[in-house]
């Protein structure tokens, strides 16, 4: 744990009390977002000390011209960055002349801010002693709306507490912004357009390269003690890419003035470059009918649905409670799964570290969540995301030098293209291929819906099984395949041979492909002959996968009976966690790279997550082995880590060590485990928070077409209770030390197995096991 300011609270983040270095921290914690578009949480008003702008919307990048010291062949030329996007919050303020600044004020009392995850709403209230002596009350709420998710609504309200005062509020609109990480100090938007009238103004920009036009708007009104005044602006300042109003009110001691501000952005991802104007006017026009306490209820019954389904409540511990639904909360305020042009990027609308993009992550740890707390059809749309890239992926490929339709699929992207811009990840890190194939798998597991494969996943299976073919090695000296020159999920070992997790993902990724290809000839014969002829597959092509799959090497030590990590990984100094010095914690930030590399310390699970993948190809006997024996020699410093772990120390009853990891995984940002938070929360690891608790606590599996569950509950927890909609069905779950009981809503019988004891489930029945 890093900090310890964030106040337990079971539906709200709250931070009371004003500290300017927490302010980073608190914009990453505090962002919104609906989908569609996010920002950070900084001050509406100008703040001069140290802060992090950023407001991004989904689907809109740059390609950023990749900077390295030389050039290697396949080496991608851009690195993709999501974009700062335009300013739309933006108020400066002057109080009788002063320039109102949090960071220039004379003092700063009461200060509070809340993000309240039931209602989808961000608050902040304070009292501010300005240098000139006025002292003002400030409350401000922000949302972001789920039904309009064009809209961003601001509410600033200001009372005078010790004298009267002239106020003069500022809105403004500002397309001249710049990213936190350019590598090359490039302008990323090019102004276009200034338009604005009345109290509505409006910027058309476009980025340079990628020409993603977006049209940046607001509409401002005054209020006097709720009371809309009318005001049109006193003057109004336009540049190329910026427009500001002023407003001027005479606020008497004791009254509450307020600016009401709507704004956001309409890209042309959605609409006709010529439209992207009258669609914004169109959105301030439909929020206006509404109104600021409307639009505001629209947002809180939004929000109450999609908690409806996805929330997972804890008896007994606050901070673990708080926990979980800050997980939830942000990947529903980062991915709604209305577009399947969209991913889920490892920041989300809260920071820009990784540029944004879609990561492996998605298929390894977000897809269970989607599935299970959504309509199939989101987790489809996520497949469907690769699907359309597989002709990306299959030139991906092409560049490195593999041939016949063999893809592989990006570490980094935004539109198929690979866009990572480190060597050892870009072609390394090729395991990212298998969990494209297993979310094809796991899909398919949960929802019963085999149609995918047919029309879509297995051209994908064929491609990716294709890549292993051919990136595998006949070694004689073994009389087996191996593959070479690879970085697995631990990212702490390059360029290492036959990494465990990377060659048997390979192998069962050409088995897969196979079992599905014989299925699909079989069950679909137009669907396969229509692959067939397209992809141009032979049976000799064929024996070839099989005979790769069938003699892959997978190292192993009889010495210590378990699987290695790579071959050469017990030739390093085996010195476990607890024996090194806490002095040299965080390693990544202690040590030097080459260090690193010849540690046997773990970034995150790596030998684990096949065994988390591939439980049922394992005893428990088995993986408590491997366990015992990685966990000691892993420092967790990636945010996939103590998910995957605090699930398989739940299976091995080790439950201690499964409720440290949760609580690690669950407020990794909270408490800032990694002293990163200011850059981003973790987004995408929080879908891992939530398998904790439904596959690692609740023990929840799918097998042979049923559910399977094995309880347990931390003793720190006196109950747990969450819902999976299975197959069109919403089961509900309550686990307390006693017993566990199951819901249902649904038309037809469902039989689940408890500790595997079959147990029927009637609509609308509560059973008790």
């Amino acid at each position: 744990m890093n900090q310890d300011y964030i106040i337990p609270n079971n539906w709200s983040i709250i931070e009371e009390g004003f500290d300017a270095e927490r302010v980073k921290s608190s914009e990453s914690l505090f962002s919104i977002g609906n989908g569609a578009m996010g920002q950070r949480a900084n001050f509406e008003e100008n703040y001069t000390a140290e802060t992090f702008q950023g407001s991004y919307i989904a689907g809109i990048y740059y390609p950023d011209k990749t900077k390295v010291g030389w050039w290697k062949n396949g080496y991608p030329e851009y690195f993709a960055k999501v974009l700062n996007a335009p300013n739309w919050i933006g108020i400066e303020i002057e109080i009788n002349g002063e320039h109102f600044d949090m960071n220039s004020c004379a003092e700063i009392k009461n200060f509070k801010r809340e993000l309240n995850m039931k209602e989808g709403w961000y608050h902040r209230s304070f009292i501010a002693k300005l240098q000139n002596g006025v002292e003002i009350q400030v409350e401000v709420r922000r949302f972001l709306s789920l039904e309009a998710d064009e809209l961003g609504v601001i509410k600033f309200e200001i009372t005078p507490l010790n004298q009267d005062a002239k106020i003069v509020y500022k809105p403004y609109i500002d397309a001249g912004v710049k990213n936190e990480d350019a590598n090359w100090e490039e302008k990323f938007w090019e102004p276009l357009d200034v338009n604005h009238a009345e109290n509505e103004a409006f910027v058309v920009a476009r980025t340079f390269k990628t020409h993603f036009n977006v049209a940046t708007y607001m509409s401002n009104s005054i209020l006097l003690n709720d009371t809309c005044l009318g005001l049109s602006p006193n003057n109004s300042n336009a540049t190329e890419d910026k427009v500001q109003f002023s407003y001027e009110v005479e606020v008497a001691k004791g009254q509450k003035s307020a600016i009401q501000k709507f704004g956001g952005y309409t890209v042309s991802l959605n609409h006709e470059n010529s439209v992207l104007i009258s669609a914004a006017k169109s959105v301030i026009n439909s929020a206006k009918a509404k109104g600021y306490e409307a639009l505001l209820q629209e947002q809180i019954d939004a929000w109450a649905k999609i908690w409806e389904m996805s929330d997972i409540t804890i008896d007994g511990d606050v901070k673990a409670q708080q926990g979980i639904r800050f997980n939830i909360f942000q990947l529903n305020q980062t991915y709604l799964g209305k577009d399947s042009r969209l991913n889920i990027g490892p920041k989300g609308f809260t920071g820009e570290k990784y540029g944004g993009s879609t990561y492996w992550d998605t298929e390894a740890y977000c897809i269970p969540f989607y599935m299970a707390t959504k309509d199939q059809q989101v987790a489809r749309n996520l497949l469907t995301y690769r699907y359309n890239q597989l002709d990306k992926a299959i030139e991906n490929a092409s560049k490195l030098g593999f041939n016949n339709g063999a893809a592989l699929y990006p570490m980094v992207t935004m539109n198929g293209e690979e866009c990572h811009n480190e060597w050892e990840i870009t072609f390394e890190e090729i395991h990212r291929n298998g969990a494209i194939a297993f979310a094809i798998f796991n899909y398919y597991r949960f929802t019963g819906d085999y149609s995918y494969i047919p029309e879509k996943g297995l051209e994908v299976l064929i491609a990716i099984a294709r890549f292993w073919h051919q990136r595998a090695t006949y070694s004689t000296n073994k009389n087996q395949f191996v593959i070479l020159g690879v970085t697995g999920p631990n990212e702490y070992e390059n360029n290492v041979n036959n990494n465990f997790y990377t060659n048997y993902l390979a192998k069962w990724c050409i088995d897969y492909a196979v079992e599905q290809l014989e299925k699909v000839a079989t069950e679909y014969d137009s669907d396969y002959e229509r692959i067939i002829s397209k992809v141009n597959l032979h049976q000799a092509e064929l024996e070839q996968w099989k005979k790769v799959a069938g003699k892959m090497y997978l190292p192993f030590s009889e010495e210590h009976d378990v699987f290695l990590q790579q071959d050469g990984f017990l030739d390093k100094e085996l010195v476990k966690v607890h024996d090194l010095d806490k002095s040299q914690r965080p390693i990544n930030q202690k040590w030097s790279w080459d260090r690193i590399l010849r540690s046997p310390y773990i970034k995150q699970a790596d030998v684990l997550q096949g065994f988390y993948f591939f439980e049922d190809h394992f005893s428990k006997a088995q993986l408590e082995k491997h366990f015992d024996f990685y966990e000691p020699f892993t420092v967790h410093e990636s945010s996939l880590s103590p998910c995957v772990h605090s699930i398989q120390a739940a299976t091995l009853d080790k439950m201690d060590m499964a409720y440290t990891f949760y609580l690690r995984t669950s407020r990794l940002d909270l408490d800032d485990y990694n002293k990163e938070v200011e850059e981003g929360c973790h987004i995408t690891s929080m879908a891992g928070t939530w398998m904790s608790i439904v596959e690692g606590f609740g023990g929840m599996r799918v097998k042979n077409d049923a559910l399977h569950f094995e309880p347990r509950i931390p003793n720190e927890w006196t109950g747990y209770s969450f819902k999976i909609n299975f197959r069109n069905q919403i089961l509900q779950v309550a686990v307390t030390a006693s017993e566990t009981k199951f819901a249902l809503e649904g038309s037809k019988e469902l039989t689940v197995f408890v500790n595997g004891n079959a147990v029927s489930v009637q609509p609308n029945h509560l059973v008790t096991v």
